[in-house]
């Protein structure tokens, strides 16, 4: 695939200015001005007259006026009833589009709303992700070759007149602008292809050699690469000059990945998710990811033990310390406000502010009193060469277990047994809860069971989650579901 011309000249004007811009931002009014565009613009709408927006003057004023939610409550309260017609429910006019995202915790598919504002911001995002691209790697030419975006499936659902349904790559392709275009792969039909496997196979035998942008979530970036480099017999993109990863924690891939990836690429971590565009990186791998602060969103950080209080501390962009954990809670152009997003994350910098993702509020396994957060849990397989992995709880013999499943090579996972015991070592050395449990007979010693090469990937697409925008449900806390889950996969 040729593009008519190199348009990284028009790409270096508009990057220019954005990092001009950046340079003399100043965070806390940055997001005080955003939080007072979101309240003015949602006055009038049925949230906004519920919580009487029109007389806040504030954070102060705001946290006393909307208590935190999480979806479930806002989708019961305010966006059910209407729904899929959102009328100035909580953002002027029609929502237009809903990104469906299905939730790794509880498995539910969530109608996220996305307004047109929250496109343009988006947008304005990976702007801000080729921006940084283009000033840590002099003499980049970006747009002298296609773009590369990996996601799901571009078709939409229509719900009702002007108002759509589909993953977020699938509103975003039907919404890129035309000028655009010429620089974006896949084609229309490849990318309204539903079946990921013969979507993967078109990809391997189509995608252009010349790309110099490639995009997606970690797990299948490499799933594709790997599958590329066995069929070409050698780098898959020679002239790759950018990869944007997000989604998961990109430690478990990079080496791998890099390995498939031309000398000098680089290499662009964001922090993305379907209520909108959080941050980007903007330095090394190790500095984490610089809060877009003056978009479509309002962050708020809250201490993750504090979500369920009756008054959590809320803390804006000016409160906050480094290397200190936070629930996010967002609010924005696309009328959530006061949204726990599920996400743990910790600052690494504030000046400029950036955060590495360190969790999920709800990737906590506690069926048995043990809680072990999801951090703990990808600290205990450290250095072991995983690919995948799902843990859950079950009950053996009347006693509460953990069981894990690990996609691996045979020859890096040959004895499941002492992998559980290093697992348990590492975990019981970590947690008092756990370790009291296991000594105390409470919680019998944990399984490993290994799986091969590309069995998540199949069963994810067996489930209808195949693609780019779904990810491996890692820790499953109802032995139910965690049942179900295993059955599949081992099936």
């Amino acid at each position: 695939m040729s593009v008519p011309f190199d348009a990284t000249p028009f790409l270096r004007a508009a990057a220019a200015w954005r990092l001009r811009r950046l340079r003399r931002l100043d965070p806390a009014a940055a997001q005080a001005a955003v939080l007072r565009r979101l309240l003015a613009r949602a006055a009038a709408t049925r949230f906004g007259r519920a919580h009487g927006f029109a007389r806040l003057t504030g954070h102060a004023d705001f946290v006393r006026a909307v208590p935190l939610r999480r979806y479930e409550a806002m989708w019961e309260e305010f966006l059910k009833p209407a729904f899929p017609v959102l009328e100035n429910i909580s953002w002027p006019g029609r929502m237009p589009f809903f990104a469906l995202s299905s939730g790794t915790s509880s498995g539910a598919t969530k109608h996220i709303p996305v307004s047109a504002g929250m496109l343009r911001a988006n947008r304005a995002a990976a702007l801000e992700t080729l921006a940084w691209h283009l000033a840590n790697t002099p003499g980049a030419r970006p747009l002298a070759g296609p773009g590369f975006m990996l996601g799901g499936s571009t078709a939409l659902a229509e719900l009702a007149p002007g108002v759509r349904a589909g993953d977020l790559s699938g509103i975003a392709a039907a919404t890129i602008p035309a000028f655009l275009r010429p620089w974006s792969w896949p084609p229309t039909d490849l990318a309204l292809e539903p079946d990921w496997s013969r979507k993967l196979a078109r990809m391997v035998a189509e995608a252009p050699r010349e790309a110099r942008i490639l995009g997606g979530t970690c797990s299948w970036l490499l799933l594709l690469l790997e599958r590329l480099a066995q069929a070409r017999g050698g780098l898959p993109f020679p002239d790759l000059g950018l990869l944007i990863h997000g989604g998961v924690a990109w430690a478990p891939y990079r080496a791998r990945t890099l390995a498939l990836l031309p000398p000098g690429c680089d290499r662009r971590e964001v922090f993305a998710a379907s209520e909108g565009f959080f941050a980007v990186a903007d330095a090394g791998e190790e500095a984490g990811m610089r809060l877009i602060l003056d978009g479509g969103v309002f962050f708020e950080f809250v201490p993750p033990g504090e979500l369920d209080a009756p008054a959590p501390r809320r803390l804006t962009i000016a409160q906050v310390e480094p290397g200190v954990d936070y629930a996010l809670v967002v609010s924005t152009c696309a009328g959530l406000f006061g949204h726990v997003v599920g996400d743990v994350v910790r600052f690494t910098s504030l000046a400029p502010p950036r955060v590495v993702v360190v969790g999920r509020t709800a990737w906590t396994l506690s069926a048995f009193g043990e809680h072990l957060s999801g951090e703990e849990i990808h600290a205990a397989l450290a250095g072991i060469p995983w690919r995948e992995f799902m843990v859950g709880a079950e009950m053996e013999g009347g006693l509460g277990r953990h069981r894990w499943i690990i996609e691996a090579e045979a020859e890096a996972l040959a004895d499941p047994a002492a992998l559980a015991a290093l697992l348990d070592a590492r975990l019981m050395a970590g947690n008092d809860d756990y370790r009291a449990h296991r000594e105390g007979g409470q919680l019998a010693p944990p399984v490993v069971e290994r799986v091969p090469p590309g069995r998540f990937a199949a069963w994810m697409e067996a489930i209808g989650k195949g693609g780019g925008q779904h990810k491996v449900p890692r820790v499953v806390a109802e032995p139910a579901r965690f049942a179900a889950f295993r059955d599949g996969l081992l099936g």
